[in-house]
């Protein structure tokens, strides 16, 4: 699929969900090219981001480095999306908390922004709904294609942008799993695209040669300075009392003191353990990938 392939499906409009308060945020995002020839582009992390480290950080820059040397694009903004609450995994801080760490965080990126709409989104009865990744590419698309316009051209034209998922090497590596993943959202999410962080002692080769039909969409970035910073293991320090300062944003480290959030909690198990929250070496999307077996798969 070329740059400017339209995307895989209809958007699908937040109008028509049920929402707490909702705005989507634009305040960062380009909404005019500096860069003649390229096609805009919008990456989305997706994650449990509990809490936000700087390896969660280092993927969106890493991937800005390789979409400039690498592609026809030009990234016009980035997104982290907090998972929802529905996700009821050991160690997961309320949306509330997760969404502010994570704006502390950014909040001196010039183009990175966070959208809460996973955490706010809810079934009738006012719970927490669990939002598929698939549904939450499409709903990028909307806000950003449909709702804006899109995003406007050197020549003063207005572009569809590309919307991709920003993810780990594990991602890519379970997709290739047959039966792990819905056809349906395998098809809504590589029809997107998706930019997966390498990580040392992986070989996703194998992975995207099984999935050939979507090679064109994914591209693999090298992690040329390993990290393997993790949400999992800032937990674990935090629950043994230990300092988690340069490991995540001191903003951050702030936070978590001012609400006291990670104390006291309860082993995690050696499954989820093996599940980094969003970074290289488990995918941003790994929580999104667990729970679409528990729930009904769909598109």
């Amino acid at each position: 699929m070329s740059s400017s392939a339209p995307p895989p499906s209809e958007p699908t409009p937040a109008a028509t969900l049920t929402l707490a308060p909702y705005t989507f945020p634009t305040q960062k995002l380009k909404r005019r090219q500096v860069l003649e020839g390229k096609a805009p582009l919008v990456l989305v992390a997706c994650g449990s981001f509990s809490p936000i480290t700087f390896l969660h950080l280092r993927m969106f820059e890493m991937a800005s480095d390789f979409v400039r040397f690498n592609t026809e694009f030009e990234v016009c903004g980035g997104y982290i999306s907090p998972v929802s609450d529905a996700y009821k995994k050991a160690g997961l801080a309320p949306g509330e908390h997760r969404v502010n760490m994570c704006s502390r965080a950014v909040d001196q990126s010039p183009w990175l922004m966070v959208d809460p709409f996973e955490t706010v989104k809810c079934n009738a009865e006012g719970e927490p709904e669990y939002v598929p990744t698939a549904e939450v590419l499409r709903h990028f698309d909307y806000e950003i294609n449909t709702v804006l316009g899109g995003i406007e051209g050197t020549d003063g034209k207005m572009r569809k942008a590309r919307v991709a998922l920003l993810a780990g090497a594990d991602l890519i590596m379970s997709m290739g799993e047959p039966g792990l993943w819905s056809p349906a959202d395998l098809k809504v999410i590589l029809g997107y695209g998706a930019f997966i962080i390498e990580r040392s002692g992986t070989d996703v080769d194998d992975a995207v040669a099984s999935l050939r039909e979507y090679d064109g969409n994914i591209w693999v970035i090298s992690q040329v300075i390993q990290n393997d910073i993790s949400s999992t293991k800032v937990r674990l320090f935090l629950k043994k009392d230990l300092s988690v300062r340069y490991l995540i944003p001191d903003p951050v480290v702030e936070y978590i003191e001012e609400h006291q959030l990670f104390q006291g909690q309860q082993n995690e198990s050696s499954k989820e353990k093996a599940t980094s929250d969003g970074a290289p070496g488990s995918s941003s999307s790994s929580d999104q990938q667990q729970q679409q077996q528990q729930q009904p798969k769909k598109s």
